[in-house]
C-alpha cells in the first residue's frame, strides 16, 4: 500500500489495520460460540470444534466478498496422504480435520466448569461427582481424532499409489512463460519494448521445446491487448504460424459514459483470432478496488494508485484442442468454489494466471502455489501456473508438483499434462460440509443459549 499504492505510511498502516480487524472477527467468533456451547454440554463438546472452525472459514471466504487467504487446511497441501481428503470435502475437509486432532488434545487437559452448566442436575440440586476412571473416559475423543486422521492418512496413501488420473484423458504439452517483470518496471515506457520482446522470445522458445499451447501471466503486455493493434498482431503472428493457442492476461477497457476496466484473459486461437475472453470476477480488495469506500475515505489514493476494476460475471471456458481449459487470474484461485464452477462447467485442464510481483522476498508466493495445487487435489486435474515472478509451475491431479520455477527468475517451462473429465466428489458435492457445519454450529448455538436460559 505504501510502495505500490501511493499512501503515506500512517494512511496505510489504518487501511492494514482494517483488514487486521475484519480478519480478527473469524476466530473470534469461533472462540465465542465454542465456548458457550462447551460451558453447556460439556468438555466432550470439544469435539464439534472442527463444525464450528469451518463454519467460520465458511464465513471468512464470502463476507464482504471475501479473504480466504491460507485457510487451516492449506497446512497440510505438502502433507499429501492427508491433502487428499479435499477430493471429498474440499479444504474446508482437511481443515476440520485438522482441528479434529487438535480438539482431541485439547479434551484431555478439559474439565466441566464449575457451577455445572453443562449439564443438569439430579433432583436434589447437586450434580453428581464424576466416576471413578472418568479420566479414561477423557481418552476417548483423542484416540477417536488419531484414528480418524490415521484412516484418512492411510486411505490417502493408498490413492497416491495408483495415481489412475496420470493415465486417462488426451496429453497435450503446456508451455508456461515467466517474464521477471518488476512491479516498478511493468508501466514504464522506456522498459516496454524490452519487457514485450523477452515475452515473444520466451514464447517462440517455449514453442521450439514442443509447447502445444502457451500461457502468459496475468497483466503480462506493458500495454492494453485489443487497444495496441499493432504489438497485438505480432503475437497473434507466432500463434497463427506455429498453429499454437497463447493465453494472454491484459488489462480491458470498456468505453462507455464510465469507462469500466477488467482484468482479463485472451485466448488466441491456432489462427490467431480471439477464441475466448475471461473477465476476472473476484477482484482483490485493497489491490483492486477498495470495499466500503466511503467508510474508507482516508484509502481513496489508493484506489487511483492500484486501479478501480470492475468484476467480470461470467465463468468462462477457453477451448484449446477439442478439450476446455478454465483459468482462475490470480487471487481467484484461493476461491475453492468458482474454481469447482469451472471443473463443473466442463473444465478439463486448470490454469491460474498471476502477478506476484506485489509480494517481494516474502513467503507469500509460496503460500499463493500451495493454495493453487488444493485446487487441482479437489478437482481431480491438472493445474498449471505462470506467474510474472513466480511460482510458474504444473501440478497433477493429487497434488504432486511435476515443475517450478523459482522466484524472480525468467523462466519458459514445458511439460505434458492431460485433459481429464472424471469427476471428484468434490466436484460434484461442492462445500457441503462447510455448510452443513454452519448450520449445525447455528443450531447448537440456539440450543446452548435456550438452555443456560
Amino acid at each position: 500500500m505504501v510502495v505500490y499504492g501511493g499512501l503515506d505510511w500512517f494512511v496505510a498502516l489504518l487501511v492494514n489495520a482494517a483488514l487486521v480487524a475484519y480478519l480478527a472477527l473469524f476466530p473470534a467468533f469461533f472462540a465465542v460460540v465454542l465456548r458457550r456451547i462447551t460451558m453447556r454440554f460439556g468438555p466432550m463438546a470439544l469435539m464439534t470444534a472442527p463444525l464450528v472452525w469451518i463454519a467460520t472459514e465458511l464465513g471468512r471466504t464470502y463476507l464482504l466478498t471475501g479473504f480466504p487467504w491460507v485457510l487451516l487446511g492449506y497446512s497440510q497441501a505438502s502433507v499429501l496422504p492427508i491433502a487428499q481428503l479435499a477430493s471429498i470435502f474440499g479444504v474446508y475437509g482437511v481443515s476440520a480435520l485438522v482441528v479434529l486432532v487438535n480438539a482431541g488434545f485439547a479434551s484431555l487437559g478439559a474439565s466441566p466448569p464449575k457451577g455445572g452448566h453443562h449439564a443438569s442436575p439430579p433432583e436434589g440440586g447437586h450434580h453428581a461427582s464424576p466416576p471413578e476412571g472418568g479420566h479414561y473416559v477423557r481418552i476417548i475423543p483423542l484416540a477417536t481424532s488419531l484414528a480418524t486422521a490415521a484412516l484418512v492418512a492411510l486411505w490417502g496413501a493408498s490413492r497416491l499409489s495408483s495415481p489412475t488420473l496420470t493415465r486417462e484423458g488426451d496429453p497435450i504439452r503446456v508451455g508456461l512463460i515467466q517474464g521477471n517483470v518488476a512491479q516498478t518496471e511493468k508501466w514504464d515506457p522506456a522498459r516496454g519494448p524490452s519487457i514485450f520482446a523477452d515475452y515473444l522470445r520466451l514464447t517462440e522458445q517455449a514453442i521450439a521445446d514442443g509447447a502445444q499451447i502457451v500461457i502468459w501471466p496475468e497483466a503480462s503486455t506493458p500495454f492494453f491487448f485489443e487497444l495496441e493493434t499493432a504489438k497485438a498482431d505480432q503475437i497473434r503472428a507466432i500463434a497463427r504460424d506455429a498453429r499454437v493457442p497463447i493465453l494472454v492476461g491484459s488489462d480491458q477497457v470498456e468505453r462507455g459514459a464510465m469507462d469500466r476496466y477488467f482484468n482479463s484473459a485472451f485466448l488466441l486461437g491456432p489462427d490467431g483470432t480471439t477464441a475466448a475472453i475471461y473477465r476476472k470476477m473476484h477482484l482483490v480488495p485493497f489491490g483492486e478496488y477498495v470495499p466500503l469506500q466511503k467508510l474508507l475515505f482516508f484509502a481513496e489514493r489508493l484506489v487511483v494508485a492500484a486501479g478501480d476494476f470492475s468484476a467480470g460475471d461470467e465463468e468462462t471456458l477457453f477451448p484449446v484442442a477439442g478439450h476446455h481449459m478454465s483459468t482462475a487470474i490470480c487471487y481467484e484461485i484461493i476461491y475453492p468454489d468458482l474454481v469447482r464452477r469451472f471443473a463443473s462447467a466442463g473444465s478439463e485442464l486448470l490454469s491460474t494466471i498471476t502477478n506476484d510481483a506485489w509480494f517481494g522476498q516474502t513467503s507469500a508466493p509460496y503460500q499463493h502455489f500451495a493454495q493453487a495445487s488444493m485446487r487441482a487435489i479437489e478437482n481431480g486435474r491438472y493445474l498449471v501456473r505462470s506467474a510474472n515472478t513466480g511460482i510458474s509451475g504444473v501440478v497433477d491431479p493429487y497434488g504432486r508438483t511435476l515443475a517450478q520455477s523459482r522466484i524472480f527468475e525468467q523462466a519458459a517451462i514445458v511439460r505434458e499434462v492431460r485433459f481429464l473429465r472424471t469427476s471428484t466428489l468434490y466436484t460434484r458435492i461442492g462445500d457441503v460440509l462447510a455448510y452443513a457445519s454452519a448450520i449445525v454450529s447455528l443450531a447448537m448455538l440456539v440450543l446452548a443459549r435456550r438452555r443456560v436460559q
